[in-house]
């Protein structure tokens, strides 16, 4: 059995993706896996994911909460890279996660050019953070077809509502940042002690 960790923000994207892989493939053992915000957030988005996780009959979801370590990025970066910054830290935990439960890829619902984090620049970028493979079948799917998805599958009503990911974001993120930038700018921060504190967290969420 093939296992893969579904990074999850409560939205609508992530949880359609998870859903067409299990079409696709339903013995995929899919385990979510939830960035929180907190403190800077409350834990609305956590909660929408337990619900999302059952919907589509995911049986065991992970929260690391990363809210302090991002800040960091806010305080000792240039903010306008904070996004790709902020995408590449959250990869580098998941790679550590997925190691550990012997999940063989991870597995996202970026939608390309949807939002800074997520330009073609920005995606190959962040993906040069880890090794590991990352599976994203909604990369070129039109938003308006997303939601229909969801509305069929009956997690739109789940997943509207307000988003967080750009709690700590700035006003005009860049957009085209090359690799040699983004490393210049982890280099201001201590990245091997913010992935350690962001894993320290970690809980486990098991569904019957």
């Amino acid at each position: 059995m093939v296992k893969v960790l579904l990074l999850l923000s409560g939205g609508f994207d992530s949880i359609v993706a998870g859903h067409l892989m299990l079409q696709k493939d339903p013995s995929l053992e899919i385990v979510g896996l939830h960035f929180s915000q907190e403190p800077f957030t409350d834990d609305t988005a956590e909660k929408k994911c337990v619900q999302l996780c059952k919907k589509i009959g995911i049986k065991q979801m992970l929260v690391v909460t990363i809210g302090e370590q991002l800040a960091l990025f806010t305080k000792q970066c240039d903010h306008r890279y904070y996004y790709p910054l902020q995408r590449r830290f959250m990869w580098r935990i998941a790679e550590k996660i997925a190691h550990d439960e012997e999940a063989s890829y991870l597995l996202t619902g970026e939608n390309l050019g949807q939002v800074s984090s997520q330009t073609l620049h920005h995606v190959v970028a962040n993906d040069n953070a880890i090794s590991m493979t990352i599976l994203r079948p909604l990369l070129t799917w039109i938003k308006m077809d997303i939601i229909a998805l969801a509305e069929k599958i009956g997690t739109y009503s789940i997943s509207k509502g307000p988003e967080f990911c750009s709690v700590l974001g700035p006003k005009n993120p860049i957009t085209k940042a090359r690799v040699s930038q983004l490393e210049y700018e982890e280099k201001k921060v201590d990245l091997a002690s913010m992935i350690e504190e962001g894993l320290q967290t970690k809980k486990t969420i098991k569904f019957k």
